[in-house]
């Protein structure tokens, strides 16, 4: 994995030495809270529902032991004894004391990490595939590039206050892992006809209040452009977004309002980068730049292609089940990536205690070279497991608690934190999440059901992507009490989901308390019309909303008259 340069490791101790001195002004009355305000957002620290929440940066969500163990250090001393696993890849803190942030910044900068960009209206940590650079279905690694954005986008004077928060999210596979179409810049890096690598860019996606797919804007672009196309891409949106209308000031908007004419706008930007700006120009990507960066991303030392282990004479069924949904095909013939469940009864999805830190970073360091991933389904992965281990890891996995064969389905779902401690949700996520987790406990019936992706979002700023989830829950507010929409048919762009989508709701919402009868109405619907082998998103597809509307609107009255 990359290594932080000399460079950046002296600019992530600066840059928490500044926090300090931030902070220290703040606290003496020398710098106002408006003033204070924008400092703290670009750092990390937001002020929530009970206490601040500090965003911790995983670049690509690439993470080794060392950190991984630094992250439970801060858990214990400073926080309640657990973070949180977002869908970008970052982890965020919900207990710390402002008072003690300066400390935490400098913890952080011991390990190389740190809370940049991570809020803000600014670009925003890069996300990309958590099998980045190991998938057996990736035709180029776009963690180099990935690499190479963040050191474009770190603290860009242009980009540090743009109209709200921009995302880029890259891939470089097939099988679409990173919901690509979802955010305001969407790159598949690529190879064209002839072999050459270059991006294919959609811009002007996101979820929130106005759902919206990013349109293609350049079919390939060669990659050493790259930056410079996101600078022509930005700088229109920072020239033309809104700012009078929270409301109406991401990317997505502008897009869907100019279309065409936005798009015309960022080619002659960006040929006029080309031709005139000599800052513009200097950021075409040289090849040896590239491959500096790219010697960074080289495989472990040791790991290397080797035969392929004969099958088991007999295996258990938990262990067969792991295999199927925990492990997967990897670039290296004789190794796996395996995926460590973070979704299991009593624990909020993406949720991780100190102690279950720990634990992951010692099974990273056992069997996986000391890395791990963090995925957008607000997993862990380890990317570097030999085949002949998979027997030895699955054991100890399943004594740590991560080895539940969930991956993929109705149990394995996002969520995000909700109103139990984000000051912006209508609703509690984490309960819902829990009820519907106990309500489908049997591994037999969830396997039986098969796949489904199923999102939570506590309010319209859907961090739980629940626009995406073929099953999408949306808390929402009526007259000050929690109730939930319930969504069908969405899709993140995976080969299993189809085209990305947005879910349609499928009537009024519902109390809170009659969810997990409306999600097992719907699923038991699934069931009865699904033909052999059918995926529940297909059966969505093949016979519609209504059906589904029909069992959920019975259960409800069936639950009023109870």
């Amino acid at each position: 994995m990359y290594a932080y340069s000399e460079f950046d490791r002296q600019f992530v101790h600066q840059r928490a030495a500044q926090f300090r001195d931030q902070l220290r002004r703040h606290f003496n009355g020398e710098l106002p809270e408006d003033d204070f305000r924008p400092l703290r957002l670009q750092n990390g620290w937001y002020v929530q529902r009970h206490a601040p929440m500090l965003r911790v940066a995983v670049p690509y969500g690439e993470i080794s032991s060392p950190q991984l163990r630094q992250l439970a250090v801060i858990a214990r001393e400073f926080d309640q004894g657990w973070g949180h696993f977002t869908t970008r890849q970052n982890l965020q803190f919900n207990w710390i004391p402002l008072s003690r942030a300066a400390d935490v910044m400098d913890r952080l900068a011991e390990v190389n990490m740190h809370g940049i960009q991570t809020s803000g209206n600014c670009i925003r940590n890069i996300t990309t595939d958590a099998l980045a650079g190991i998938a057996a279905d990736e035709s180029v690694d776009p963690r180099p590039y990935c690499e190479l954005m963040r050191q474009w986008s770190t603290l860009h004077p242009e980009f540090a206050f743009l109209p709200r928060k921009f995302k880029i999210a890259v891939t470089g596979a097939v099988e679409d892992r990173a919901a690509i179409a979802w955010h305001d810049v969407g790159l598949t890096v690529l190879r064209n006809a002839s072999g050459e690598v270059g991006f294919r860019v959609q811009v002007g996606g996101g979820m929130g209040r106005t759902p919206l797919i990013g349109p293609v804007i350049r079919e390939f672009l060669p990659w050493a452009q790259i930056l410079c196309y996101l600078e022509a891409i930005v700088r229109v949106y920072n020239r033309f977004g809104r700012r009078d209308n929270l409301y109406k000031a991401r990317i997505k908007i502008l897009v869907k309002a100019e279309g065409q004419k936005y798009f015309d706008a960022v080619e002659a930007e960006f040929a006029r980068i080309l031709r005139d700006d000599i800052g513009g120009a200097l950021q075409l990507i040289p090849q040896a730049e590239l491959d500096r960066v790219s010697a960074g991303f080289a495989r472990p030392a040791g790991v290397v292609a080797e035969a392929e282990p004969a099958p088991a004479d007999e295996v258990s069924l938990p262990y067969t089940r792991w295999l199927a949904r925990n492990v997967h095909a990897h670039q290296v013939s004789g190794y796996r990536a395996v995926t460590l469940s973070l979704k299991r009864a009593g624990l909020p999805p993406g949720d991780i205690t100190a102690d279950q830190m720990d634990t992951a970073a010692a099974l990273a360091e056992r069997f996986s070279h000391g890395e791990l991933r963090v995925s957008h389904d607000q997993n862990l992965v380890l990317p570097w497991v030999r085949a002949a281990e998979l027997p030895l890891l699955f054991e100890a996995a399943r004594a740590a608690g991560f080895a539940t064969p969930n991956i993929g389905l109705i149990t394995d779902m996002i969520s995000c934190p909700g109103g139990d401690l984000c000051a912006l949700a209508n609703a509690r996520s984490i309960p819902v999440a829990a009820a519907i987790t106990e309500r489908f406990a049997d591994l037999d019936e969830v396997h039986d059901i098969g796949d489904i992706d199923l999102h939570i979002s506590g309010c319209i700023n859907s961090c739980g992507h629940h626009h995406s989830g073929h099953i999408g829950i949306l808390g929402v507010d009526k007259d000050g009490k929690e109730w939930y929409q319930v969504s069908l048919g969405g899709s993140d762009g995976s080969s299993l989901s189809g085209a990305p989508a947005a879910g349609r709701v499928i009537g009024p919402s519902f109390a809170a308390d009659e969810v997990p009868d409306v999600v097992e109405a719907v699923i038991d619907t699934y069931r009865a019309q699904r033909l052999a082998q059918e995926r529940f998103i297909d059966t969505v597809r093949r016979i519609g909303i209504p059906p589904f509307k029909t069992a959920a609107d019975a259960q409800r009255h069936l639950t009023a008259t109870h």
